[in-house]
């Protein structure tokens, strides 16, 4: 289940509005088929796994991070009874479908079908994996991740506006990484107008992964190439987007964060000392310190190079 839950990430970013699920397929002790979800939604995991095994999927255990489909669709058949009509004996599934449209039924459908049906297996790890798609089934909108690169004291860039460099080359690389697992990334009016950024992914083999470009603005008119949002709220119901990066700047992170919008944190911290500069967040609607405790926890913290990142993820009740 972890290997077929790691080819699920290879689509990360690219399978909006579907889940990138991984899926693989294991007859007498080896693996006869892999898949995972092409960019664009279709063809699903499973389908890749079943085009690759053949007539050796016959008697197979499918390994898949989430329910197989159920419900129909014009862009092309559903999982659960095509895995059905090639005949594999076992199908271990990490997580049901959300999505009502499916939910429980192509378990059910794959278990009328006198197949044996184990589900849980790897759950926390697929629903990791899923987030965005989960978020968007639950809550109608995006996962959204805010990334911040600071100076230790919190600073974001120097008085005057320079922020070319805070962080070193690898904290960079591994920011355009993230990139690539996000189908859209957004940045508000004031760093647009000042920087003209390109939010492309700039890593080699990854450069045709560039999210969609998003620019925070209730005034400015979509330049070529850009969605603009109005304001925060707008995320709900924003369509073909799983996951959605915040980069910036310091009134658009504060916009947020006040609204309670942000699903997770990327902070990617230099051990340098600014003093007088630009501070990461302004207003974020705290009325009391206490109301500040219980609100982030740590999943991971790693140095990249002399940069310290940690990742934070809201905890909602």
């Amino acid at each position: 289940m972890a290997a077929a839950i790691a080819l699920g990430e290879r689509g990360r970013g690219r399978t909006a509005p579907n889940p990138n699920v991984g899926c693989i397929l294991v007859r007498d002790g080896r693996v006869v088929g892999r898949g995972w979800t092409q960019p664009g939604g279709r063809p699903h995991a499973e389908a890749m796994a079943l085009a690759q095994a053949g007539e050796a999927a016959r008697g197979a255990t499918a390994y898949v991070s989430l329910e197989p489909c159920a419900h129909p669709s014009p862009r092309g058949p559903a999982c659960a009874p095509t895995l059905a009509k090639t005949g594999i004996a076992r199908a271990v599934i990490a997580l049901t479908d959300p999505d009502p449209r499916t939910n429980g039924r192509g378990i059910a459908l794959l278990r009328d079908s006198g197949i044996e049906v184990v589900s849980g297996i790897g759950a926390a790890e697929a629903r990791a994996s899923m987030s965005g798609f989960l978020s968007r089934i639950a809550l109608n909108r995006p996962q959204v991740t805010l990334k911040l690169a600071t100076s230790l004291d919190g600073c974001i860039a120097r008085a005057n506006g320079e922020s070319r460099w805070i962080t070193g080359a690898p904290a960079r690389a591994h920011a355009h990484l993230e990139r690539a697992r996000h189908d859209a990334i957004l940045v508000g009016r004031g760093t647009f107008e000042a920087d003209r950024p390109q939010l492309d992914v700039r890593l080699e083999g990854l450069r045709d992964r560039s999210p969609q470009r998003l620019l925070l603005s209730g005034t400015v008119a979509p330049p070529p190439g850009w969605r603009v949002l109005p304001d925060p709220a707008a995320v709900v119901g924003l369509e073909q987007t799983n996951h959605l990066l915040i980069e910036g700047g310091a009134k658009t992170a504060s916009a947020f964060l006040a609204a309670d919008l942000v699903d997770r944190m990327l902070l990617y911290r230099a051990p340098i000392l600014i003093g007088d500069g630009r501070h990461a967040l302004g207003d974020i609607g705290l009325a009391h310190l206490a109301d500040a405790h219980g609100r982030w926890r740590l999943t991971d913290t790693r140095m990249l190079g002399s940069d310290r990142m940690e990742s934070y993820e809201r905890v909602r009740g």
